[in-house]
């Protein structure tokens, strides 16, 4: 994940517990969040939700959220939590790369939302 990512400018922060992603965020404020859907004891749909309450709240900016799935039939958990995008591993690096590109730069194709192992990457 972090060679697919890491680019001139960039830098990936890794968090590698789900409840401590929320202060990542607010700390770094970064570009995009990556969450593996398997994340220790609070996996990625709940940090997924406990983001989207965050920023309806106020407390959190709004950053984009990709999931990495463990199977096709989680995209439904994915899109119930309003991830902004989500891939099922395992991943290409290429459709990593254009995936998080079309987030950060901004063409995001579905609509608004209403409002890798034991790690989560914020970049």
């Amino acid at each position: 994940m972090r060679a697919a990512l890491v680019g001139r400018g960039q830098e990936v922060i890794e968090v590698t517990r789900g409840q401590d992603v929320r202060a990542a965020v607010a700390e770094h404020e970064p570009d995009l969040v990556v969450l593996d859907l398997q994340i220790g004891n609070m996996g990625g749909i709940a940090v997924t939700i406990d983001l989207h309450l965050e920023e309806a709240a106020g407390r959190l900016p709004r950053v984009p959220i990709l999931l990495l799935l463990d199977r096709e039939a989680d995209r439904f958990l994915a899109r119930r939590a309003a991830a902004d995008a989500e891939l099922v591993k395992p991943v290409e690096p290429g459709t990593l790369r254009r995936t998080v590109k079309r987030l950060v730069g901004g063409d995001d194709r579905r609509p608004s939302r209403p409002m890798a192992s034991e790690r989560a990457d914020v970049q």
